[in-house]
């Protein structure tokens, strides 16, 4: 802890070692000055750990997917589906150890999709998909699926407002920027950082391997 400072993140593709969790590329990050990292305090509830990895799964486990070019802020949590065993739809929510097999509701994967920025103690619900692109306000609380570059914030957190035009947006995804190849990407980054559409377009119709 005494070497770390809210100037250097972790790189995911080298800390993360659950089998349960799929880090894409090598450049999305956590920003861990105030906690003990990724694994430990921002993935919850995810089997697959060192004390987990030993029992016998009574249900099929849910995955994390996290895409390239993710950007965690500080004490974010992802909340997993690994201890959801209290059943709304019966008269007592208590996970009594007999009947965990039939409490447990699973709520599906979890996909934070590419470019995506999730902001400072923002914490996302099991089973929920966020799009390329988008941005989590600090503090929300996201339950439902997030659109692709997009802006959402609250508790519950609520669409705010798209971060470009639906047409730019169209023309981004269709653009599939996260699959490019290395070069690709590397030659054609200046025009990632600045906002001129037409000139990614061009420039991205030119380019040859």
């Amino acid at each position: 802890m005494k070497n770390k400072h809210w100037s250097r993140v972790e790189y995911l593709h080298e800390t993360v070692k659950n089998k349960n969790i799929t880090i894409k590329g090598q450049h999305s990050y956590y920003s861990d000055c105030w906690d003990d990292g990724f694994e430990t305090s921002v993935v919850r509830y995810l089997y697959g750990d060192e004390v987990s990895l030993q029992w016998e799964p009574l249900w099929e486990i849910d995955k994390l997917y996290i895409g390239d070019y993710v950007c965690i802020g500080a004490q974010a949590v992802i909340l997993m589906g690994g201890n959801h065993t209290h059943r709304m739809d019966w008269f007592s929510l208590y996970p009594f150890m007999d009947k965990l097999e039939e409490a447990y509701i699973g709520k599906g994967d979890t996909h934070i999709h590419d470019g995506v920025w999730i902001g400072m103690r923002a914490m996302i619900m099991p089973g929920v998909t966020v799009g390329e692109g988008a941005i989590i306000a600090a503090n929300s609380v996201v339950s439902k699926n997030v659109e692709p570059y997009s802006i959402v914030g609250g508790i519950p957190a609520r669409h705010l407002k798209y971060r470009f035009e639906p047409k730019i947006i169209e023309q981004l995804l269709s653009l599939n920027i996260y699959q490019w190849s290395e070069q690709k990407f590397e030659t054609l980054r200046p025009l990632l950082c600045q906002s001129s559409i037409d000139k990614l377009l061009i420039a991205e119709k030119q380019f040859i391997e």
